[in-house]
């Protein structure tokens, strides 16, 4: 008889800059359902049922991945899930890969790696 393959589920920290705090906020009331980094190797082990603890400075706040994506770039998101999920205080697309822009290496990061998403709840 073989055994059932058993799936440890983790438990990951998720820094967010005091710049950002707004993202947090954002994270932590649900506007924000999709929560997006560049597909690295710090992130690509992050699975369906993990647990995201959220930290922004003193403040924290625990979400469940519920649903894993990985797109080649973030033309390939916005015609898979609607851009308000990942970033809701935005109003165009153009305006949210501005936003991507401004962050450290993201560019080069995506073109290489790709994006990763995780759905939320």
């Amino acid at each position: 008889m073989t055994q059932p393959i058993l799936y440890r589920t983790k438990n990951l920290t998720l820094r967010v800059r005091a710049a950002d705090i707004k993202i947090f906020e954002e994270v932590k009331i649900g506007l924000k359902s999709i929560e997006t980094r560049a597909g690295t190797i710090k992130y690509q082990p992050i699975e369906v049922g993990d647990t995201l603890i959220f930290v922004c400075g003193q403040n924290r706040c625990v979400k469940k991945v519920v649903k894993k994506f990985h797109w080649e770039n973030i033309d390939a998101m916005v015609k898979e899930i609607d851009f308000k999920k990942v970033m809701p205080s935005v109003e165009s697309i153009n305006e949210m890969k501005k936003i991507y822009k401004s962050y450290p290496n993201y560019e080069k990061k995506i073109k290489e790696q790709g994006l990763l998403g995780f759905e939320l709840e």
